[in-house]
């Protein structure tokens, strides 16, 4: 069976295309489109009609590749940015119509489970207890895990996005706007924070977009060239990174080899944000793998969980 997965974010439209059968699955096929449903009216809880369009213009582009690869099954899941919009109805009335699909609006909670069962899918199993941070559009999603369960998880609307239009932040980026940041971060994920530490958690499981950009910086590869299953990351490579990051100016990030652009506002709070996981918990192995939401649905798939292929 060929399945294709679109996860509609809070920055980037993804799409997924694979080959399944009953114990195993192939990759065909991945790509995303900038649609920016983050963009300055996310403030105001409402997805503009300019991001509305860019959504349906993603959709239309999507569709044109799925059609050549005669999927059999279709499931489309929309996350943070609607989640919290007041005009979320309208807004997925008028994507539905234009593209004749059902869009799934998925919870927090739901989205963390599937990053969890997508990372399980590419690390098949965890050596020691572990953190998995993905750092998204307009939430972050932490899931602690032990002996290869998800024991416990949580998502806020602390994602890239919502932190630029929410922070005023220099260019480069001041020391005391790194502090408040800090600040935040520890306001909104302290709890998070703490129990990893409590329970003596050393590696931590970063997937998507920030995590792949760090990857490809160290890799000196462009966006997307090298796939990656998983990836050790070491800690003083990721220190160069953020060092190099925190210093730079847009202008300066947008000529780094490896940068994406869809990232270069979002990189600096993303590597703010996981430096201080690292050094509040005591993280002493950074893994990054490019799996997470989309195939914890394969996941599913897989393991003949249907909730999201009935």
């Amino acid at each position: 069976m060929r399945v294709a997965v679109i996860d509609l974010g809070t920055n980037t439209c993804n799409l997924l295309i694979a080959e399944t059968n009953s114990s195993d699955y192939k990759i065909l096929h991945q790509s995303k489109q900038l649609v920016k449903l983050g963009d300055n009216k996310i403030k105001e809880k409402e997805i503009s009609q300019e991001a509305t369009q860019r959504a349906i213009n993603s959709f239309k582009k999507h569709k044109k590749i799925i059609d050549q690869f005669e999927v059999d099954k279709i499931k489309v899941l929309a996350t943070s940015a609607v989640r919290t919009a007041d005009n979320k109805i309208k807004f997925l009335e008028e994507l539905s119509d234009s593209s004749g699909w059902l869009i799934k609006l998925i919870s927090g909670e739901s989205e963390a489970e599937l990053i969890f069962k997508g990372v399980l899918l590419a690390l098949e199993r965890f050596e020691q207890p572990s953190v998995i941070l993905d750092i998204g559009g307009g939430s972050n999603e932490l899931i602690s895990v032990f002996d290869d369960k998800l024991k416990w998880k949580e998502s806020k609307p602390t994602g890239m996005a919502r932190v630029i239009n929410q922070f005023n932040l220099s260019d480069p980026v001041k020391s005391h706007e790194i502090k408040t940041l800090q600040n935040y971060f520890t306001k909104m994920h302290g709890s998070a924070f703490e129990k990893c530490k409590y329970k003596s958690v050393k590696t931590l499981v970063g997937c998507s977009g920030a995590f792949d950009t760090i990857a490809d910086i160290i890799d000196k590869v462009n966006p997307g060239e090298k796939p990656r299953k998983t990836q050790l990351i070491q800690p003083t490579d990721f220190y160069s990174v953020y060092n190099l990051l925190v210093k730079s100016r847009r202008e300066e990030r947008i000529q780094i080899k490896g940068m994406d652009m869809v990232r270069v506002d979002l990189i600096v709070p993303a590597v703010i944000l996981v430096e201080q996981l690292i050094s509040q918990i005591g993280i002493e192995e950074i893994i990054q793998t490019d799996y997470a939401l989309r195939e914890g649905v394969l996941y599913e798939l897989l393991h003949q969980q249907y909730s999201f292929f009935s």
